[in-house]
């Protein structure tokens, strides 16, 4: 996995150099990385592109401060939960599925805290790290404030190695 305190620091181009010279080699991956969105220079949210070309929203910037009783809001951004599900579980799922024989690598870019609000993407990754066949190469935040429990359980599993980039 791939960390870092700052946002910005290029842990998704990272994460998207490595997928390509693996692609590249013919090994079998699968999986989907975060993109920021930006109109007339400023960041107005974020997607979810998976490795097969899918595309959609993750978060908007949301111009109303009152939030809805069923809104998902990290800072401005309010998280559209039924798209990022649609685009990664069926994802995740088939990456779950196959022969022992078969590694996959798994690309999760990122498992953060508007990611964490789908309590099916939290069991769907579990299931990934626990799968024998599978590698996860994937990216998370360093904790600050309060700790997010499944960034924290990855962190401290021993068949977990953390790259902190600056």
């Amino acid at each position: 996995f791939v960390s870092s305190l700052f946002l910005g620091v290029g842990k998704t181009t990272l994460i998207q150099k490595v997928t390509q010279a693996l692609k590249s080699s013919g090994i079998p991956i699968d999986g989907f990385y975060t993109e920021e969105v930006r109109e007339g220079g400023r960041r107005t949210g974020f997607d979810v592109v998976t490795l097969s070309g899918k595309r959609g929203p993750l978060s908007r910037v949301s111009s109303d401060s009152s939030a809805s009783r069923r809104e998902y809001r990290v800072g401005q951004y309010v998280v559209d939960l039924v798209s990022f599900e649609q685009l990664v579980l069926p994802m995740l799922r088939n990456v779950n599925r196959g022969s022992d024989a078969e590694k996959k690598i798994c690309v999760i870019d990122e498992i953060g805290k508007m990611e964490l609000f789908s309590q099916a993407f939290i069991q769907a990754v579990r299931q990934t790290l626990t799968g024998s066949r599978t590698v996860v190469l994937g990216t998370i935040p360093v904790p600050k404030g309060k700790p997010l429990d499944l960034v924290e359980e990855i962190r401290s599993r021993k068949d977990v190695k953390v790259f902190n980039v600056s």
